[in-house]
């Protein structure tokens, strides 16, 4: 065969092999167990106004969560490889001992390849500040803080 009819013969077979591979690969699934990405179930309590279990899938940003993207967004901001991201206040920190809230929270699920499985609350000071560094994933808006019942009179 000659150089030019190879030359020809591959021209055409390419597209033809692009569309078999193509229609043979599996996309990559939305939802569910096998999306990929970090995933996080998180569930709210006693805040009265965001309570809820939802779904967070990041990388890319999905599920149930309202504000998936900033979420997301936030969890990438406060991220510094080697650290966990979702550690407790250590043993024997000192903290200021202003209740922030009935509010509590749990986050489950993957990230970063890690498993977490993590309890917020806002008891004291090292706790609010935890909690608040989570404001957007726990659904409440950055530029918003929620007030404190000493701020609004009602404590």
């Amino acid at each position: 065969m000659s150089l030019r009819r190879l030359a020809l013969a591959a021209a055409l077979a390419a597209p033809l092999l692009a569309a078999s591979a193509a229609a043979t690969a599996a996309p990559i699934p939305l939802d569910g167990p096998d999306r990929g990405g970090d995933h996080l179930t998180i569930t709210i309590t006693d805040t009265g106004a965001h309570d809820g279990t939802y779904e967070l899938y990041c990388h890319p940003a999905g599920g149930t969560h309202p504000q998936a993207q900033a979420a997301c967004d936030q969890l990438d901001s406060h991220m510094k490889w080697g650290t966990d991201l979702f550690a407790p206040v250590p043993e024997g920190q000192m903290c200021t001992m202003l209740y922030g809230g009935p509010e509590r929270a749990h986050i489950s699920g993957s990230w970063a390849g890690r498993p977490v499985n993590a309890d917020f609350n806002r008891t004291n000071g090292c706790e609010t500040a935890r909690w608040n560094k989570f404001s957007t994933v726990f659904g409440e808006s950055k530029g918003s803080p929620k007030k404190t019942t000493v701020e609004t009179g009602q404590g």
